[in-house]
């Protein structure tokens, strides 16, 4: 859902506004290549195109637009679908001092959406794509939709999960599905069965064992992420134990590690929750 006020008819003022959000950073890499993609089409057709465009910016249903409207519709969606993913990446630059569990997970649920957004950037859109290396729209051949459906599919590596021995596996996959919001499942039909615990894209397993094995390290579980502080006002709503807390924003400017914080689970185990430096 679209918020942010925009200009009634000038869709080059709004195209200034995409580019001043994408030059803040902390957008996808693929975001200002989606938009030049974006412009340039326009640029090619009748102002009447770039009309009808701020007209669906601005509420009007594309059922109610002419039929030569119709007939390039998916640039109208891609153009939309580029305006609310900006507007959600300038929501969450701006993070409150205090925010309710509400207002958490409400972030949160933001922050899932958009990678949703993201899988449209760059797709041969009306019969063009952006070539990154020409700066370039140029013809798609009839194999770039295909190529670029399967890309992903070619990661040989798609995660990893730590193994963590427990006197009780099921107590603790307990805790970390009512405390720290991971979804459990018993898979006792595999060769070492375990409870494997999944949230986004971390993984955990937890098997049985008569013993501890005594940590080697500060903490036994590093969980990069990009916002720190929701996570932290989630699980300090949850009662998880936090033994170290999480520095103010300014304060870790000036320090020599990542913004983190460390939790503890119902076993003992020390985990570091830290703001990862890649984009993403």
């Amino acid at each position: 859902m679209l918020g942010k006020i925009y200009p009634l008819h000038d869709i080059n003022k709004v195209f200034d506004m995409f580019e001043e959000t994408i030059g803040k950073g902390g957008v996808s890499d693929k975001t200002g290549a989606e938009l030049t993609l974006i412009n340039k089409l326009f640029a090619a057709m009748p102002p009447e195109a770039a009309e009808y465009a701020m007209m669906m910016l601005h509420g009007t249903p594309g059922s109610e637009l002419p039929q030569n409207a119709q007939d390039i519709m998916p640039l109208y969606v891609r153009f939309l679908n580029l305006a609310e993913y900006l507007e959600k990446v300038d929501a969450l630059r701006e993070v409150p001092s205090s925010l309710s569990t509400e207002q958490i997970m409400e972030r949160h649920k933001m922050m899932d959406s958009l990678e949703e957004h993201e899988k449209a950037f760059c797709a041969p859109l009306l019969g063009y794509k952006f070539n990154e290396e020409t700066n370039e729209t140029v013809e798609a051949s009839e194999s770039d939709e295909a190529q670029e459906e399967g890309s992903s599919a070619l990661h040989l590596m798609n995660n990893c999960a730590p193994v963590f021995p427990c006197t009780d596996p099921v107590k603790t996959a307990l805790f970390y599905e009512n405390k720290l919001g991971f979804k459990a499942a018993h898979l006792d039909d595999e060769k070492m069965p375990h409870i494997r615990l999944v949230r986004d894209n971390t993984v955990i397993a937890l098997v049985e064992s008569p013993v501890r094995i005594a940590p080697v390290a500060m903490y036994e579980l590093i969980i990069y992420v990009t916002e720190p502080l929701l996570l932290y006002h989630e699980l300090k709503a949850a009662g998880v134990t936090i033994v170290e807390d999480l520095p103010e924003a300014k304060e870790s400017e000036r320090a020599s590690s990542n913004r983190q914080f460390v939790i503890e689970d119902c076993d003992g185990r020390k985990i570091c929750i830290s703001q990862s430096v890649e984009i993403v």
